[in-house]
């Protein structure tokens, strides 16, 4: 078993910073077996998104173009933690963010179907 807990959403103003952090835990968890981990967000009435995911093994990322130079994924494999650090924030970002996790091997997905364990989600909101 896997389990993804997220922490530090909140409500802030546009332009605002937050830090949102993920910590994975579990009988069957390994950060060397499980390839990359994931954020995701979902809006009211949208469907679920990919915003950014990193390796465990080499730290590689990938983001989406609409919060490239604003977000930032990092990792913390001595604490099994991934991090999104969210600067510049816009009304627009405002969504429940999602952390998964996949055993992708090196590669980078940005599909959530192959991420099958999922956080239960953390709701970001920013004013404007």
């Amino acid at each position: 078993q896997v389990q993804l807990v997220e922490s530090g959403g909140g409500l802030v103003q546009a332009g605002g910073s937050l830090r949102l952090s993920c910590a994975a835990s579990g009988r069957t968890f390994s950060s060397t077996a499980m390839g990359c981990m994931g954020w995701f967000r979902q809006a009211p009435g949208k469907e679920r998104e990919f915003v950014a995911t990193i390796s465990w093994s080499d730290g590689s990322t990938v983001y989406v173009d609409s919060v490239k130079g604003r977000f930032t994924i990092s990792r913390s494999n001595a604490k099994n933690t991934v991090y999104l650090q969210m600067n510049s924030l816009k009304p627009e970002d405002t969504a429940v963010y999602f952390c998964a996790a996949a055993r992708s091997g090196w590669r980078l997905p940005r599909s959530r179907y192959e991420y099958p364990y999922w956080g239960q989600g953390t709701q970001v909101t920013v004013s404007s």
